[in-house]
């Protein structure tokens, strides 16, 4: 989610502490949900609610205002949320102090939040469960944080007393840590004879492998091969572009290749002059790795894991569907691509999906159905959707690799 509100806390504020002094690291339970890193904690004593857990947002975000105002949240200072070039989006954005969030076994007894004026993310809706906002870098300022999703937890070690995992199979990669934000400085081989390296923002926070601005380095331009795409949808907006592909990134000894790769266009991405930067590195990449984020000594621990050698593949369907419903087990057509094997077939948008392979469409989840739609070059599939009046059309369509 590219673009995002912005507020700084103190870069030596510790804000989280773990419940039981005594203990020096707790477990704490978390899902994965379409590349998305979703954890629950309680706000001022009520919840649990879902929230992003996500490097890329220096101060947490709750994007419900009807969760706020039940909580009778005070409302401090007032922000403008501001489109590219400054264009006014209409969205406001107050800042909330001395909420007390409890996760399992850790607490932030006073913590500084935003609250958007409006729902426009519509996480719930992407996601496809309730999601009430974005936990941001302030966790991990607090801890040294080990990712574990295959294991349905991360840990939270205490960094007075934590000793980094030793072994050939270990990489530590340099941190830096700039407006509460992590950085790292990869090598991304462009052509044989172009390599550069590239700061990039840590981002867990965003589904994609590796995001590139071009405007950022007059050395870099779109790829030659390259797949018109919407890219994702931030808060002020559509973020449209293109998808392409580098040769090969470097992170530490290990090499991933053919890494796919967005390039979203400068008009559609607010830029902030405060922190340069070439682009982000996100979960899809981060994901083939066990990872340990560990902002107290300013360094990144990876060693690939089962998911290493996994191609980088893109939706190959070319829709993109929203949930909806009580349990978000409904299905709607939220945009198609254009010559996409979806367009072919007479997909609409709002067309709500039925069946699919002869199956009920609410049998599924949408990380399930993300997965089906990414998940084999020529892979048939059979779709039963209702339209907007009512009728059923059928459509049967075959998966294509378009990049």
């Amino acid at each position: 989610m590219p673009s995002r509100a912005q507020a700084q806390a103190k870069p030596e504020e510790t804000l989280f502490e773990l419940t039981n002094r005594q203990r020096q690291r707790v477990h704490v339970p978390i899902q994965l949900q379409r590349n998305l890193l979703v954890i629950k904690a309680k706000l001022n004593g009520s919840g649990p609610y879902n929230f992003l857990l996500d490097t890329g947002v220096s101060t947490s975000i709750i994007t419900s205002p009807t969760l706020a105002d039940s909580l009778g949240l005070r409302k401090g200072q007032l922000f403008r949320v501001v489109g590219a070039g400054g264009a006014n989006t209409g969205l406001q954005a107050y800042q909330t102090d001395s909420v007390r969030v409890e996760l399992a076994g850790a607490v932030a007894p006073r913590m500084t939040w935003l609250v958007i004026s409006e729902d426009v993310l519509n996480l719930s809706g992407y996601i496809g469960m309730p999601i009430h906002g974005i936990l941001g870098s302030e966790l991990f300022r607090s801890f040294v944080v080990t990712l574990r999703p295959e294991n349905g937890d991360i840990i939270l070690n205490n960094p007075d007393t934590y000793k980094a995992p030793r072994g050939r199979s270990w990489a530590s990669i340099p941190l830096t840590i700039e407006k509460n934000k992590a950085y790292i400085t990869a090598p991304v081989r462009f052509t044989d004879s172009l390599t550069l390296p590239l700061k990039l923002v840590l981002d867990t926070g965003a589904s994609h492998a590796l995001s590139i601005e071009t405007d950022s380095d007059p050395r870099l331009s779109l790829p030659t091969q390259r797949l018109p795409a919407d890219l994702g949808r931030g808060l002020t907006g559509l973020v449209e572009g293109y998808l392409g592909r580098v040769r090969a990134l470097q992170l530490g000894r290990y090499t991933m290749p053919a890494v796919l790769t967005s390039y979203p266009n400068a008009a559609d991405v607010h830029r902030r002059i405060e922190v340069q930067r070439n682009g982000n590195i996100g979960y899809e990449l981060l994901k083939r790795f066990y990872l340990i984020i560990d902002y107290p000594h300013q360094q990144l621990l990876l060693r690939p894991n089962t998911k290493f050698r996994q191609p980088f593949e893109h939706d190959m369907c070319g829709i993109e569907l929203l949930a909806a419903g009580p349990l978000y087990r409904r299905f709607f057509v939220l945009r198609v691509m254009a010559n996409s094997p979806a367009e072919a077939a007479g997909l609409a948008v709002d067309d709500e999906l039925i069946s699919i392979n002869f199956m009920p469409a609410d049998a599924f989840s949408l990380t399930q159905l993300d997965r089906m739609l990414h998940s084999e070059d020529g892979r048939s599939l059979f779709m039963v959707l209702r339209r907007r009046d009512g009728n059923l059309h059928t459509a049967s369509l075959r998966l294509k690799r378009q990049i």
